[in-house]
């Protein structure tokens, strides 16, 4: 089970998750969010990270500079484009770059799922999220704690590498990949205290739910 703790600001934090075993780190250069970071904050806390885990470089519709920022500073080993990013935009990203890319695809309906067939071969990693609803004003494109169907993604084992989002937590892991067989998942708020703040205790208890869970699926 590979598990990914998103939205880090602090060095405890990082140093939290690493012991308790997650297996990628992500880093959010995105202003509006309370979970933002500066590349050179990033790269400062990151030191707390073990040398296997992976640093994940979370953007939201990017400039070619705000990347080349997160990349000289922190040397991520993924990009995570959480925006309205074309397949051509992936692309050109992962040849300017030369850093593995993971796409976001927002889902509420069975339509969402297919999006992600359109980054065949260019995304080498999905992650399915809630996208947030129509009325949602003021939400962001991701970590508002909200779920979607999962049986929606009944038919994606086998077909390439995917991580699960959206509104994950210790109480609800286990559920989430019993219906749909991820073997990777991603979890922001579900371990805060509050927006932006996360809860050493919640990582904890996230990270010992789901690694648990790689026994029942051996």
């Amino acid at each position: 089970m590979e598990i990914k703790i998103c939205g880090l600001t602090t060095s405890e934090a990082v140093a939290t998750a690493t012991k308790a075993g997650a297996s990628h780190l992500g880093f959010i250069f995105y202003g509006p969010s309370p979970r933002a970071i500066t590349p050179r904050r990033a790269a400062e806390i990151s030191r707390e990270a073990g040398l296997d885990t992976k640093k994940v470089a979370v953007f939201v519709n990017p400039s070619d500079a705000e990347i080349s920022a997160a990349v000289n500073a922190l040397a991520p080993d993924l990009l995570q484009l959480h925006g309205a990013e074309s397949p051509g935009r992936v692309a050109e990203l992962k040849r300017m770059f030369d850093v593995p890319v993971m796409k976001v695809i927002p889902v509420s309906h069975a339509r969402d799922i297919k999006m992600a067939d359109t980054f065949q071969g260019l995304a080498d990693l999905i992650l399915f999220d809630t996208k947030p609803p129509k009325d949602g004003r003021g939400m962001l494109p991701g970590g508002n704690g909200l779920t979607f169907d999962w049986t929606l993604l009944a038919d994606r084992i086998g077909k390439g590498a995917w991580f699960l989002s959206g509104g994950l937590d210790a109480n609800n892991i286990a559920e989430a990949v019993r219906i749909t067989g991820a073997s990777a998942v991603d979890v922001s708020s579900g371990v805060e205290s509050r927006p932006g703040e996360k809860s050493l205790a919640k990582i904890t208890a996230f990270l010992a739910v789901a690694k648990d869970l790689e026994i029942d699926l051996a």
